[in-house]
């Protein structure tokens, strides 16, 4: 008689959407995709019933955080059914840590407690090889998926020998996922730079058509270009949902009805942003309202009210 089978999917998500990112919009980068995650995670549970049976264990989200603190996507994420969302930490340089050690952890201890019978990792990183030893061992099958690399490779070699099995993801699988907000400007042709017919869109055409700065002008002051309004936005609910979860949701609660903040917190929560972004908003009024339309959009959705006279953030 045929034992029955039981798997798990166990998720790096910086490798996946990372991974993705390259093959979709030439860019590694997190901040220039926007991810259904719900949907893709779906996705995955269907692939996965498709080839291995319905008997899904749990799906693990493997992600990371600034200080642990989940974001208002993860927060969704979390609440998932059959998903476990683990969080690793985020550094100031937006690097991973803890996450690898999670993710064999928990692939060790699934395979030794005989929990599955087949385990999906969708990984690329070499560490993740005595992990996947450790679970065959125990006699689970290993099945490693990757997603389809724009160029070369981008899963460490000796992880998928070690495999059961290798699946791919392809760009028809992964797209309907993954948004770029990274607005890309149309590189002019020689001729249209010579002729002056210039594309709209081309940043040459602003200095082209600029006027001419007086001989004697001040140096301009050079520095990191800030970022557009839905990403400062989204910088101001996120210090709203770690102060809600570090402050505790009645002191928030405290700053209500709003929208205006009390000076103290108004200059915490500008020193807050401008650490997140990693430039000063000293001389940017709009930037600074921006951040307060987050918070307080956040905090009204935490508290299940609505903008004072209807206003959008």
């Amino acid at each position: 008689m045929t034992a029955p089978r039981r798997h798990t999917v166990l998720v790096d998500v910086g490798y996946l959407y990372a991974a993705c990112g390259e093959l979709l919009f030439g860019t590694a980068n997190r901040s220039e995709c926007r991810v259904n995650a719900e949907g893709m995670i779906h996705a995955l549970m269907g692939l996965a019933s498709s080839h291995l049976g319905d008997d899904l264990l749990r799906v693990y989200w493997f992600d990371a955080a600034r200080d642990r603190v989940p974001t208002i996507d993860q927060r969704v994420i979390a609440q998932m059914a059959q998903v476990k969302l683990r969080l690793g930490n985020l550094n100031l340089r937006g690097q991973q840590k803890g996450v690898d050690a999670q993710i064999r952890t928990d692939l060790e201890t699934l395979a030794r407690h005989s929990a599955v019978t087949d385990a999906v990792l969708l990984a690329g990183d070499e560490d993740m090889i005595s992990a996947i030893e450790a679970a065959q061992s125990y006699g689970v099958r290993v099945h490693l998926w990757g997603v389809e690399p724009p160029y070369g490779t981008n899963q460490a070699e000796r992880l998928v020998w070690e495999s059961d099995t290798v699946h791919t993801l392809d760009a028809e699988f992964v797209r309907p996922y993954f948004t770029s907000v990274i607005a890309r400007p149309k590189t002019p042709t020689p001729t249209e730079v010579f002729s002056g017919r210039l594309a709209i869109a081309s940043p040459v055409s602003a200095l082209v058509h600029a006027p001419a700065e007086p001989r004697h002008a001040p140096p301009r002051q050079a520095g990191p270009p800030l970022p557009g309004r839905t990403d400062i936005v989204e910088i101001g609910e996120f210090v709203a949902q770690k102060w809600i979860l570090t402050r505790g949701r009645d002191n928030i609660g405290d700053l209500l009805p709003g929208p205006l903040l009390p000076t103290v917190i108004d200059k915490e929560l500008l020193v807050e942003a401008e650490k997140e972004l990693g430039i000063s908003l000293r001389l940017h009024e709009k930037a600074r309202l921006w951040v307060r339309d987050g918070f307080w959009s956040r905090v009204y959705r935490e508290f299940g009210m609505s903008r004072p006279n209807g206003e959008q953030p």
